[in-house]
């Protein structure tokens, strides 16, 4: 028989105590063994599973055209099965894009009739239509200012005044930079991520030297150029009753820090709907850089502002003046990392939610469309009686599930968050979530997988200025290299308290039209 250790109570009690103890122990064991689970079955799903928010980096793309056709091969074989009559679409070419009509005749000998030898006279015609590319074309602008003089005044050896017309107005003065020139480089790497590095090379191509210290150099005259037309749409959108924040790292190696930030301020809707009514809020996307986090960034920023603003549950907002809205997505999306971690161990609780927060959003479908007041008063009839029934769920919930798990995490955001979650049903003109402010944000973390980081503060608050006046003008329905050429011939003209209503971007929109 197995001796008893001697350091064991005689005691009942006591065992009984040992005991209880013990399985609290093993209980907080189970738990964290099945936590650390959740984070491994988490991270290898984000690692190697796919997202719906995931987008292509560059490894990704060298199978893209495989990849692509065999999506094609096996939709159309699909389609063949499906409906055998049916044909393929092709893609129609834009109306916009000019036509060069080519004829493919026969010869003139062979216009008779083969049997009588009669003339032939056309009845119709077929087309098709092949698309063309012209590579870019660069050339070179000589600007020629001739002098004039009086040659009598030469004669009599009188002063001699010589006239002469100014020097054109220009983004680089001493430079030979052209507004095209600077807007294709600006949207090359700002709107489609082309590091200035890669333009280096392209340029080559066409014979032209262009080093990166001087495009970069240009970066920055040009942003300093749009900053006054960028005061004044952060003054426009600090006017509209609601916004939309959100922020995003950044590495400046200047900054001697690990992580800076880049914060988004945006107003309006994500679909530009041409020129603006009276009851409409503009179409805005501003960068702001900064070191640091801290909520005072955004109070500093924001200037008092004290209308709605669309955020995420980070804290720092809430120094702001502003009435904070609460972002459903983010909930949803902590309940599906939940069921993400959970592997083949689903729950019905977060079934449970993830059906119910679906039912939100079907509300939200219905009254897309609709007027601010008949959003308001659906959302009041059938948004209102599933949050009160969400809240109950919650309440509930939140004893009931192991704590510490990814479930009670995802329920205890929504309990913090529930002030603001349920806000957005206070007025028409709110969203449900701060999907504009994170979409409006994407087109910068993805620039950023390919230039990593920016060099110095300045070149990031540069960047700041550029990414905006793109983003503006491309969710206000415009070319941003159109409206950058625009906007660098006509700005270097202006004085700096003069008015640039007529540059805002929806009203180009409008001229345009």
């Amino acid at each position: 028989m197995k001796k008893v250790p001697e350091t064991l109570p005689t005691d009942v009690t006591a065992l009984q105590e040992m005991v209880v103890a013990l399985r609290v122990q093993n209980d907080d064991l189970i738990a964290k063994n099945q936590r650390l689970n959740d984070m491994f079955r988490l991270a290898q799903q984000k690692r190697f599973g796919n997202s719906s928010e995931a987008y292509p980096g560059q490894g990704e793309l060298f199978n893209e055209a495989e990849e692509l056709v065999k999506q094609t091969v096996e939709g159309d074989e699909e389609d063949a099965k499906t409906s055998p009559r049916k044909k393929a679409k092709r893609e129609k070419i834009s109306a916009d894009i000019p036509r060069e009509r080519v004829v493919h005749d026969i010869a003139d000998e062979d216009k008779f009739c083969d049997c009588c030898q009669h003339a032939l006279h056309q009845i119709g015609e077929d087309t098709n239509e092949k698309l063309e590319f012209i590579p870019a074309q660069v050339k070179v602008i000589v600007n020629v200012r001739p002098k004039y003089a009086c040659q009598a005044c030469e004669k009599n050896g009188t002063s001699n005044n010589i006239k002469q017309a100014p020097v054109p107005t220009s983004v680089i003065p001493k430079g030979y930079a052209t507004p095209s020139l600077l807007s294709q480089i600006v949207t090359s790497k700002y709107q489609f991520g082309l590091p200035l590095y890669r333009q280096e090379v392209m340029f080559k191509q066409y014979g032209i030297e262009l080093s990166r210290k001087t495009t970069a150099q240009w970066m920055m005259r040009c942003a300093d150029i749009l900053q006054s037309l960028y005061d004044k749409l952060r003054r426009i959108l600090l006017e509209q009753p609601v916004i939309y924040a959100d922020e995003t790292t950044l590495k400046v190696v200047g900054d001697n820090k690990s992580k800076s930030y880049m914060w988004l301020y945006a107003s309006g809707a994500d679909s530009p709907e041409g020129k603006l009514t009276s009851t409409d809020i503009p179409n805005i996307v501003l960068y702001d850089y900064n070191a640091s986090r801290a909520g005072q960034v955004a109070v500093d920023y924001l200037d008092g502002y004290n209308g709605y603003m669309h955020v995420d549950g980070y804290a720092g907002y809430h120094k702001t003046q502003a009435t904070l809205v609460g972002c459903w997505a983010h909930a949803r999306r902590k309940f599906t990392d939940a069921q993400k971690a959970m592997g083949k161990h689903k729950s019905g609780k977060v079934e449970w939610a993830l059906n119910h927060i679906q039912k939100l959003y079907r509300v939200e479908i219905l009254i897309k469309d609709k007027t601010p007041d008949e959003r308001y008063r659906i959302r009041q009839e059938k948004s209102l009686p599933l949050l009160a029934e969400f809240n109950v769920w919650l309440i509930t919930s939140e004893q009931e599930v192991i704590k510490q798990n990814d479930l009670s995490k995802a329920i205890q955001y929504c309990l913090n968050q529930w002030e603001k979650l349920q806000r957005y049903t206070l007025d028409g003109r709110l969203s449900i979530d701060n999907n504009r402010a994170e979409r409006a944000i994407k087109p910068f973390v993805i620039g950023r997988k390919n230039w990593l980081f920016s060099q110095t503060a300045n070149g990031a608050h540069a960047s700041a200025v550029l990414y905006s006046i793109i983003e503006t003008a491309k969710v206000n329905g415009l070319t941003p290299f159109d409206y950058l050429n625009r906007l660098l011939t006509e700005l270097p003209k202006r004085n700096p308290t003069d008015d640039l209503t007529e540059l805002l971007p929806w009203q180009s929109l409008a001229t345009s039209k």
